[in-house]
C-alpha cells in the first residue's frame, strides 16, 4: 500500500503560513506523516525556505502528485479559476501572489487561498489525496476578494456540501492534558461577534456539536467518550438569575444527545468545566462559542493544540494560530502548531484506514 497523501495549503501568503508549512515540512518529526504536496505558488514556498534558511528544496509539478524524496516536496499551483461563489466576481490568477507584500492585507492573497484550499478540497473529495492540512488565511483578505466567508471551516462545509459541521480545537494525548485519546472542544458558534452568540445558539445546533466531538474521540479510539457541555452565563445561569439559555436551550439540548447514546453532560459552568477537561474528567467539550473554548485549550497547549473540522467526508487540520502578519517574512515564526496539524491528520488518516479495514 502507498503512502497516504497529505496536501498542505500555504494560506495568506502576506502572513506566516509559507513559512510554517515549508519549516515543518523540513522538521524531523514529519518525515513519516505521509506524502507531502504542496497546494499553492513554487515561488512563495521557495521564499520561505530561503528566509527560514531550510535545507530542502521544492519543485514545481503540473499534476497533483507528490514526489518520492524527503528533502524535495512536490508543489502544484493550481490554474486561473473565476471566483464567483457568494455573488464574488474576482479572478484568481495564479501569479498574482507573488507581488503581495509581506503583513499586507490584500484581495489576491485572498483569492489564492481560496482557489489552494478550494482546490485541495477537489482533489481530497476524489480521493486523489488523503488529507488536507491549512495555513492560515485572512478573513479580510477573502472579504476583499469578494467572499464572504467568516474562515476555513465554512469554505470546506460548502465545498463537502454538508450541513452538519463545527470546528474543534484538538488537544493531543500527553501535550498537557490528561485525557488518554486526548481533548477535543468544539464550538456550537465559531467567527461570530459575543454579542451575537445567545440568538446564534440552536437546541439542534448543541446536540449535533456535542455528537460531532463524541463521534471524533470514538474515531481515534476512546470507545465511551464523556462530554461536557458549557453553559453560556456565569454560574450556569443560576436558575435564570443571569439568563435563561441554559435552561430554555441547553439543558434540552444535552437531554436529546442523551436520547441519541451520548455520554453528555451540562450546562456546566465554562470556567469548571474546562479545568475538568483538561485535567482528564472529560474527553471532549461543547463550548458555546469561540474564545469559550479557546482560551483554556491555549493557555495549557499554545503550540500544541491543532484545529479539525468535523463532519467533513474528508480530513482536515491546521495549527490553531493565525496569519501573524506582524512578523511574516522574518524568519522568526514557530513551527509547532503546523507540525502537530500534520501529526494529527495522520494519525486520522491511520484512524480511517483501521475502521475501514475493520468493516
Amino acid at each position: 500500500m502507498s503512502a497516504p497523501v497529505i496536501a498542505i495549503t500555504l494560506g495568506d501568503v502576506a502572513g506566516i503560513g509559507p513559512e510554517v508549512a515549508l519549516k515543518a515540512l523540513a522538521d524531523a518529526a514529519t518525515r513519516g506523516c505521509g506524502m507531502p504536496l504542496i497546494i499553492g505558488h513554487p515561488e512563495i514556498a521557495r521564499r520561505a525556505i530561503q528566509q527560514a534558511k531550510l535545507d530542502i528544496t521544492v519543485e514545481a509539478v503540473s499534476r497533483p502528485e507528490p514526489i518520492l524524496s524527503d528533502t524535495t516536496i512536490a508543489c502544484w499551483l493550481p490554474p486561473e479559476m473565476a471566483i464567483t461563489a457568494h455573488g464574488a466576481d474576482r479572478v484568481y490568477r495564479p501569479d498574482d501572489c507573488c507581488d503581495v507584500k509581506c503583513g499586507d492585507v490584500d484581495w489576491r492573497a485572498g483569492a489564492a487561498a481560496y482557489a489552494w484550499l478550494v482546490s485541495a478540497t477537489r482533489l481530497a473529495l476524489s480521493h486523489k489525496i488523503d488529507a488536507i492540512v491549512t495555513a492560515p488565511l485572512h478573513k479580510k483578505a477573502l472579504e476583499l476578494a469578494g467572499l464572504n466567508y467568516p474562515g476555513h471551516t465554512e469554505i470546506l462545509a460548502e465545498e463537502c456540501g454538508v450541513d452538519e459541521f463545527a470546528m474543534m480545537l484538538y488537544v493531543p494525548p500527553g501535550r498537557g492534558v490528561g485525557a488518554r485519546y486526548g481533548l477535543g472542544c468544539a464550538h456550537v458558534t465559531l467567527h461570530t461577534s459575543i454579542r451575537s452568540v445567545p440568538g446564534a445558539l440552536r437546541i439542534d445546533d448543541i446536540r449535533d456539536t456535542a455528537m460531532l466531538v463524541s463521534n471524533f474521540l470514538k474515531q481515534v479510539g476512546c470507545e465511551h467518550p464523556r462530554i461536557g457541555v458549557c453553559a453560556l452565563n456565569p454560574h450556569a445561569g443560576e436558575h435564570g438569575r443571569f439568563g435563561d439559555e441554559e435552561d430554555r436551550l441547553i439543558r434540552p439540548a444535552v437531554e436529546e444527545a442523551c436520547a441519541l447514546g451520548i455520554d453528555a453532560h451540562g450546562p456546566i459552568p465554562a470556567d469548571a468545566l474546562m479545568r475538568f477537561a483538561i485535567r482528564g474528567e472529560f474527553d471532549g467539550v461543547a463550548a458555546m462559542y469561540h474564545d469559550q473554548g479557546h482560551i483554556a485549550l491555549k493557555l495549557v497547549a499554545f503550540n500544541q493544540a491543532v484545529n479539525v473540522t468535523l463532519g467533513l467526508p474528508i480530513i482536515r487540520t491546521s495549527p490553531s494560530h493565525g496569519t501573524a502578519f506582524d512578523i511574516a517574512g522574518k524568519g522568526q515564526a514557530d513551527a509547532c502548531g503546523m507540525i502537530a496539524a500534520m501529526a494529527t491528520a495522520m494519525r486520522l488518516v491511520d484512524c480511517r484506514e483501521g475502521l475501514l479495514a475493520g468493516g
